[in-house]
């Protein structure tokens, strides 16, 4: 099993260093934070896809004008993840699987890009964004990014203990390797993606949370700006805390063995690229000698 790291999607949303923590000037910087999953006998599978070829080239009406521009969406074709998949030497049909933490716009944008996909996700997660209800869900999730799909797999959500959680185990025709974690609380349907590489685990939290110091630390924080916004998002604050709380705990116990990262915070995934990088070019080291 190889693991790549891809931003499929740019967003620099008005507020600067109010919404990354970092930034100098008056926009922020926002990534979507994807992975892409090598295996010998299951193809290609991706945990979300971020925005796909139409958003890009024909942004409206698949995406809420709305949201385009208080987040600032870049709409970069290079960023989709159709064409970072072409970059690495593969087409968009050696996706066989995408496994979705939620139906969001910018994290299911780029489903229709491969028609060979099987899509997974929760049962919950499914039926909310097909009734699109209240302003929020109207713009949140968008049914012309995914109504040409026929294969889709949904999941109750309930199953075996994992590290204190429940997990969706034996997804179906993926290796058992790759589990879903109910995290309700952005949305009814919510979950993380946990991978196990054999070494460590690794869990795709989604928007579980936002910022990289609300979890692996006692003393939480998170900028004024991604808190009004995961306000504006939750339909559950009470379990969206309670699941913070929890995933939390989970990345300072020493005992879990997990790696924890959401799906658009900047630095989180500048970090993961960046051991990426540095392991292909240890690889391309080893067979030059």
């Amino acid at each position: 099993m190889r693991i790549h790291h891809l931003n499929c999607g740019t967003m620099c949303p008005w507020g600067g260093r109010t919404m990354d923590g970092v930034s100098k000037g008056l926009r922020g910087r926002l990534v979507c934070h994807c992975l892409l999953i090598e295996t010998d006998r299951h193809g290609l599978i991706l945990v979300d896809t971020g925005l796909g070829l139409q958003d890009v080239e024909r942004p409206y009406p698949r995406l809420s004008r709305l949201y385009v521009d208080m987040l600032g969406i870049q709409l970069a074709r290079e960023e989709t993840a159709a064409v970072q998949i072409r970059k690495l030497g593969f087409a968009p049909e050696d996706v066989r699987h995408i496994v979705l933490t939620h139906l969001d716009f910018d994290h299911a944008g780029g489903i229709e890009d491969f028609p060979n996909a099987t899509v997974h996700v929760t049962k919950a997660e499914y039926d909310t964004a097909r009734h699109r209800e209240g302003f929020v869900g109207q713009r949140r999730y968008r049914p012309l990014q995914w109504d040409e799909v026929s294969r889709w797999q949904r999941y109750q959500t309930v199953g075996e203990p994992w590290f204190g959680f429940e997990a969706v185990r034996d997804l179906e025709g993926l290796p058992p390797e790759i589990l879903l974690i109910p995290l309700p609380g952005h949305t009814w349907g919510h979950a993380g993606v946990a991978i196990d590489t054999g070494e460590r685990w690794l869990l795709h939290a989604g928007d579980a949370y936002f910022y990289r110091d609300e979890v692996r630390t006692p003393t939480p924080r998170c900028t004024p700006g991604l808190r009004a916004y995961q306000s504006l998002m939750e339909v559950d604050r009470k379990a969206r805390l309670r699941n913070q709380q929890r995933l939390r705990s989970l990345s300072m116990s020493p005992e879990a063995n997990v790696d924890i990262f959401c799906a658009h915070d900047a630095l989180e995934f500048d970090g993961w690229a960046a051991k990426q990088q540095q392991m292909q070019r240890d690889e391309a080291l080893q067979r030059a000698q």
